[in-house]
């Protein structure tokens, strides 16, 4: 089971987002009954056949086409060029996110999976080789999804991975909307855990998104429903909890983080 959970304080969690469909998949996943794109009704007679006329956005009829540039500055694009973010000022100190360098960050990456509560949720312990493939498999792919370092006062101690949730499987689990993005994150350090750390930092990074993409309207995760300190997390950084739903491999809480209620929260 690929392991794609949002997670927060004490471990993280798996759920949808390293998953990467083909072109069928893909198209199944979006807009066709979660209202991704704009629908209008044509032909509403007694004898006229009802038929929706469904507009996906054009980025993701592009990828459908195989008409998407696969360079570094289109691939960008998909989530406006996450490696250019920044650091920002949090309660606990200086914090950014970097896009994963297998090189340089492959080992520590592989440490923090093999960690025992790291492992139930996220399945990725084992062989490097194991944490390898599915680092790669995003920097590879199409660009809807960014794993990355969270660095705090410039020492890496969170893992995070940035995705578009329209453009995702997930998107046929719930009513996704043009340009949601999800987030999915371990902390490193188990001295890390349990003390607060992880919701401010989940905060942190969904302001980000939400001033970096201006088109995003929400944030969302969806963290594995046992997992109580992570669904705890989401909710003190101004996540709401939106829904139950079954996902391959567990049952999740939808949280969501909106733009409009983001200074309520």
């Amino acid at each position: 089971m690929p392991p794609t959970d949002a997670s927060a304080d004490v471990v993280p969690g798996p759920g949808l987002a390293f998953v990467h469909p083909g072109r069928a998949d893909a198209r199944e996943s979006t807009g066709t009954s979660m209202g991704t794109g704009d629908a209008t009704v044509l032909g509403d007679g007694e004898d006229s056949e009802r038929t929706l006329n469904l507009r996906l956005p054009e980025e993701f009829v592009a990828l459908l086409d195989g008409r998407a540039v696969r360079d570094t500055a289109e691939v960008d694009d998909l989530l406006d060029r996450v490696h250019t973010w920044g650091p920002t000022a949090t309660p606990v100190g200086r914090f950014q996110v970097e896009q994963v360098r297998v090189d340089r960050d492959l080992p520590l990456i592989h440490r923090w999976m093999s960690d025992p509560g790291v492992a139930a949720f996220w399945e990725l312990d084992g062989p490097q080789s194991t944490t390898e493939r599915h680092v790669r498999a995003q920097l590879d792919g199409d660009g809807r999804s960014v794993p990355c370092l969270g660095l705090l006062n410039g020492i890496p101690m969170s893992y995070w991975e940035i995705y578009r949730a329209d453009l995702d499987p997930l998107a046929r689990h719930y009513p996704a909307r043009p340009h949601d993005t999800g987030i999915h994150l371990l902390v490193g350090g188990s001295a890390d855990r349990g003390r607060g750390l992880g919701s401010t930092l989940i905060r942190a990074v969904a302001d980000m998104i939400l001033d970096r993409r201006s088109a995003c309207a929400r944030v969302v995760a969806e963290p594995d429903l046992r997992n109580t300190p992570s669904v705890a997390a989401f909710l003190n950084a101004g996540f709401r909890f939106a829904a139950e739903t079954d996902l391959p491999g567990k049952r999740a809480a939808l949280m969501i983080r909106d733009r409009y209620l983001r200074d309520a929260l």
